[in-house]
């Protein structure tokens, strides 16, 4: 198993999440229906990210899988 996830993508995905609906964003890479997860994890070390949306609105999630504020972007794959 490794250590680091799979970059799905270099740049963040804008969802549409509601208020008050969870949402399991993908920690692995690995899922093909990104950036949510697939459970394409279950042959690596890695587990979703369970988050609750706050307010209906786009959310920028993590696509690089490198973010140190999962599963929101903080921008970390502008050092890929």
């Amino acid at each position: 198993m490794s250590d680091t996830p799979h970059i799905a993508a270099k740049t963040p995905f804008a969802m549409p999440v509601e208020e008050g609906k969870s949402y399991f964003w993908c920690s692995c890479g690995q899922s093909k229906s990104q950036p949510f997860c697939d459970g394409s994890h279950k042959t690596t070390s890695f587990s979703p990210v369970k988050f609750t949306a706050d307010v209906t609105k786009t959310a920028f999630l993590c696509g690089c899988k490198q973010t140190k504020n999962p599963p929101f972007c903080d921008g970390s794959h502008k050092a890929l």
